[in-house]
């Protein structure tokens, strides 16, 4: 049974949100005082915590055993508009934020965070055996963490459905994502009613483990700054229209595209796909792999979660937490 506790971290002034984040440890692992053991930074995709990393990590944390895995401890950090950090930070996102909020913000916040730029963790990052896992926008923002100084460095990138893609498919071809966010129903009665509803619907799908972290964390009672006039009932904790300005960004992704080839050379760096090409079609994988990464021999490693596809952290995160103690396996046996 993992042990966990959440901390607040405050680089204020000098960048503007607050940060929620948790750390995840075995108290009953002689590695949590190991300085060798890897300290694993978990990044979530749009429209989700921390907290759904959960199952994964748990899963992880089984596939180590036995294995010369070791892992000192896990993080996992909101973005400064989602989960936790979404309602300390609710009346600084009406600046500015509600239009469009790029995937950088969630990089400087990271950066901030492991950089030690606030209070808050007393931990010094920067001497760890850092190993950054992100999905979908949390990839991004683990990529351009490499852009901010003093550099964070990281023992290995592993990188699960990167929302990677070349400037001409973001431009051309329309994923419905910002639509679908806003379109969304985001008002229940109660948690209990909204996961009987998720469940029977769109979410059928998910791990369930999976679902009742999304609902027991991912929603708030209102009435909140979007909804003020409501009283009864709960809300997501990112409000769809905080989610839809994610989707709006337009630098995050070609810069994360244009930068990856500067880091595969210095850092292990593992892509983690599903089987199942839903919102990155083959040929954007492919071009991502080949010109993006610098090819396939550029990469530490490259797997597939069969039967899951972009949202492979709901659906699969026991394949999953199988494909990243393999990546951190070859990882451990080539250049940490």
């Amino acid at each position: 049974m993992l042990a966990s506790e959440s901390f607040l971290f405050d680089p204020r002034p000098a960048y503007p949100f607050l940060v929620t984040a948790k750390r995840y440890w075995d108290p009953d692992s002689a590695d949590v005082e190991d300085s060798d053991a890897l300290t694993l930074v978990f990044a979530h995709g749009t429209g989700f915590h921390k907290e759904q990393w959960e199952p994964t990590i748990e899963e992880l944390y089984d596939f180590i055993k036995g294995t010369s895995v070791r892992i000192r401890e896990v993080w996992s950090i909101d973005a400064p508009n989602h989960g936790d950090a979404a309602i300390l930070n609710e009346k600084e996102l009406m600046w500015g934020y509600d239009g469009v909020f790029g995937w950088e913000e969630y990089a400087r916040c990271i950066h901030a965070f492991l950089a030690g730029l606030g209070k808050g963790v007393d931990i010094d990052f920067p001497s760890r055996k850092l190993v950054g896992i992100g999905h979908s926008m949390g990839a991004i923002s683990l990529i351009l963490t490499h852009g901010y100084f003093p550099l964070v460095k990281f023992s290995a990138l592993v990188l699960v459905e990167p929302m990677l893609m070349t400037k001409w498919f973001m431009e051309t071809k329309h994923l419905g994502l910002g639509s679908g966010a806003s379109n969304r129903r985001d008002i229940w009665p109660s948690k209990e009613e909204a996961y009987k509803i998720m469940k029977s619907k769109s979410f059928k799908h998910w791990d369930d483990r999976v679902l009742r972290i999304y609902v027991e964390q991912g929603l708030r009672p209102l009435p909140t700054a979007i909804y003020p006039e409501l009283t009864e009932g709960v809300t997501l904790k990112c409000p769809r229209s905080y989610e839809a300005a994610c989707y709006r960004d337009r630098t995050g992704h070609p810069r994360a595209y244009r930068m990856l080839k500067h880091i595969t050379p210095k850092v292990p760096t593992h892509f983690i796909y599903g089987s199942i090409d839903d919102q990155l079609p083959r040929a954007v994988q492919e071009d991502v792999i080949k010109y993006a990464a610098g090819g396939e021999q550029m990469l530490a490693s490259l797997s597939k979660v069969e039967g899951a596809g972009h949202l492979v952290v709901q659906i699969d995160p026991k394949g999953l937490g199988r494909k990243i103690c393999n990546a951190l396996q070859r990882t451990n046996h080539a250049r940490l």
